[in-house]
């Protein structure tokens, strides 16, 4: 696997949020970690996916076709796949949530 294969990033979201951006993490019943993220539009006609894919493209800046969800497209819990150096992704990640 190469470094440029990308970051896997498990993200909980919630909808029609007053305000969008990140919240920070939380930890789930499986005792796994996941990035909390809020956004401000409806889970109606993958507005909220693409608001939510956005967010973290732009969080994390990298380009928007660099994303994509690979689970929970029509859930809170989402695995959200981010393209580029892992090792850069995840220092970007780790300095934007508390």
């Amino acid at each position: 696997m190469s470094k440029d294969c990308g970051l896997v990033v498990e993200v909980c979201v919630s909808l029609r949020a007053r305000r969008c951006g990140m919240v920070g993490r939380i930890m789930k019943g499986d005792g796994t970690v996941a990035l909390r993220m809020a956004v401000t539009e409806p889970p109606e006609d993958g507005r909220a996916n693409q608001a939510l894919c956005t967010l973290l493209a732009e969080a994390l800046g990298v380009l928007s076709s660099a994303r994509r969800i690979i689970r929970g497209a029509n859930a809170r819990d989402k695995l959200v796949h981010v393209a580029g150096d892992a090792g850069a992704l995840s220092a970007r990640l780790t300095a934007l949530t508390p």
